[in-house]
Order: structure tokens, then sequence, then C-alpha cells
């Protein structure tokens, strides 16, 4: 009787300890953005939830594996990844996201990793035709930049291009397409998501301009729910899992690997990977 009774408590404490960490049902729900390749993007010769792919996916797998969960990527716009974490739609978000003040204030936050060079330079992209016009910050007085809704490279417009005039801007896909129109002159991105565009768009060259990038911003993090101590805790003890592993150089080399192949499709046909 009392092995019984041990084995009950045992099972209600390893029922307790997912409940408190994830969902409910044992599905851990992420939030991406599939649009930021190579860190997540679709695959467009995928269907479902193979469909997703890059750097931040194969983590995100690795996370539920290592929490003996079922994983369900959920897709929608870089903005409404931190709102699903805010009201607690999602149990987490993987979405290339980088420390900031604000963050730090709202959510909880993992603690950071290193993929690849992605984070290590932010610069601008603009039309093949423009080498030279747009290199140094008096040359983007009036200039007209997209960049993503509550991003990175949106703060770092604010505070180093005072003098140009920010189009915020939502699915990267379409801002590329944007750009080709003539909407905005260039675009913020990390230097890996602007390597992974000029890879598949010979019509998109970088501009020359690098931000200045504070070294809290070169790693990435995983943002959860604010308070949700638990949950952060064992998701630490995964990332420290995965460096002492080297996995991220294995995952961000098949994620370059992929994003050569494919990206411009997913970058140009974003229907079907927001969740509005």
């Amino acid at each position: 009787m009392k092995k019984l009774i041990s084995l009950m408590i045992a099972a209600v404490t390893v029922v307790g300890l997912f409940a408190g960490c994830g969902s409910k049902s044992g599905t851990l729900k992420v939030a991406v953005s599939p649009d930021f390749s190579p860190m997540e993007f679709v695959d467009p010769s995928k269907s479902g939830q193979d469909r997703f792919v890059g750097f931040d996916i194969s983590l995100a797998k690795y996370i539920a594996s290592e929490m003996g969960m079922e994983l369900e990527i959920m897709p929608m716009s870089f903005e409404a990844c931190q709102t699903a974490v805010y009201t607690g739609t999602a149990d987490m978000s993987l979405s290339g996201f980088s420390w900031t003040e604000e963050r730090a204030k709202n959510y909880n936050m993992s603690d950071t990793y290193h993929a690849g060079d992605n984070e290590e330079n932010q610069v601008l992209i603009t039309l093949a035709g423009n080498e030279g016009k747009f290199t140094n910050p008096e040359d983007l007085n009036g200039v007209k930049i997209g960049a993503q809704t509550a991003s990175l490279q949106e703060s770092l417009c604010k505070s180093q291009l005072p003098g140009c005039e920010i189009v915020t801007i939502g699915d990267l896909g379409t801002a590329l397409l944007q750009l080709k129109k003539g909407d905005f002159d260039c675009m913020a991105v990390a230097d890996g998501n602007g390597d992974a565009i000029i890879a598949n768009n010979p019509d998109i060259i970088k501009s020359g301009f690098k931000f200045e990038i504070d070294p809290q911003y070169t790693d990435n993090l995983i943002l959860l729910k604010k308070g949700n101590d638990e949950l952060t805790a064992k998701v630490n003890e995964i990332l420290a899992k995965a460096k002492a592993a080297g996995l991220y150089e294995t995952w961000y080399t098949e994620a370059e690997q992929l994003a050569g192949i494919g990206v411009e499709e997913s970058y140009s046909d974003p229907t079907g990977t927001e969740a509005q």
C-alpha cells in the first residue's frame, strides 16, 4: 500500500510539474513569426507543422522533447507573438528576440542563446542601384525606413537615426514587396536575415550602413509570461544542456542551408503563415 501511495504521489508530482511548466493539455504552445529567416520561416515544400523550419524551430522542438511534451507551433505576426505570451495564449515565444528594457519589464526572459551571426550586426537593405547612397546617418535624414513593429530594429532607428521617417511594418515578406515597390527606401533587418533575403533576391543589397550594437543585443532569448518562474527555470536548464552539447552551431548551419533554398517563396507568399 505504501508503495502504491508513493507511486500515486510521484505521478501527481509529475503532472503538477508539467501543468505548471506549460499547457495543462501536455502541449507546449510556442508562438513564432515565421517570416524571419534563418531563425523561423516556412518551407513551402512541406505542410502542417512540418512547414515551419529554422533555428528557433529546432530549439522549440528540443525544449518540448526535453519536457516530454507535444509541440504546437503557433504562427502569427511578430507583435502578436508578444501579445500571446503576455495574455497567456502561448506558453512562450521564440522569434529572434533580443533583450530590451521594455521586454524586461513585461515578461520573464530566458537566459540568452547565440544563433550564429544573425544578431551581431543590424543593417539596412535597399534596392540594387542604391550603392553608396545610404551609408551614413546624414544620408538617411528624411529617408523612409521600414522597421518591424515592436522590434529591436524599430528601436535602433528611433535612437540612432532620428532624422529618418520610420514606416512601421508587420510581416517581413510583405515588407520586402513594399521595398521593391518603393513604399520606403530601406528596411532595417538583422544581418543574418538580410543575408537570407539577399541570397534569394538579387535586386536587394545591403546599404553599407550598420547600427551601433550594444553587446546585450547580440544574443537571443525566449519570452515567457511574467511570473512564470517555474517554466523559465526549466527552459534555462534545457538551454544550458543544448549549449553544452554544441547544438546551437548545428542548428544555425542547418537553418542557413535551408534559408538558401526556397526562402524567396516563404517571403513572397506569407499567406497561410499568419494567425491574424
